[in-house]
């Protein structure tokens, strides 16, 4: 993985942290919007995170296939990963 680790762990850590806390919430009964906010803040940090991995991934691993003229695995890669992310 080309991403800066620190900062993919940070936000990782961050969201397991977030999710655990979500975990408790529902165990507690607490009101379904609270919830509901919580889970879509740890969705947004996932976001992030995958954002990093992504755009390090174009920059490197994408770049360095296109020099060498490999790029169509890469690029069929990311047709494939749009393909589920817009599902």
């Amino acid at each position: 993985m080309k991403a800066d680790k620190d900062s993919v762990q940070r936000l990782l850590k961050t969201a397991a942290g977030q999710l655990n806390g979500v975990m408790k919430m529902v165990e507690e009964d607490r009101y379904c919007i609270d919830i509901s906010n919580q889970l879509q803040a740890v969705t947004a940090i996932l976001k992030k995170a995958n954002r990093e991995i992504l755009h390090a991934h174009m920059r490197c691993c994408v770049t360095e296939a296109v020099e060498s003229g490999n790029a169509d695995e890469k690029i069929d890669e990311l047709l494939d990963l749009m393909e589920r992310a817009a599902k």
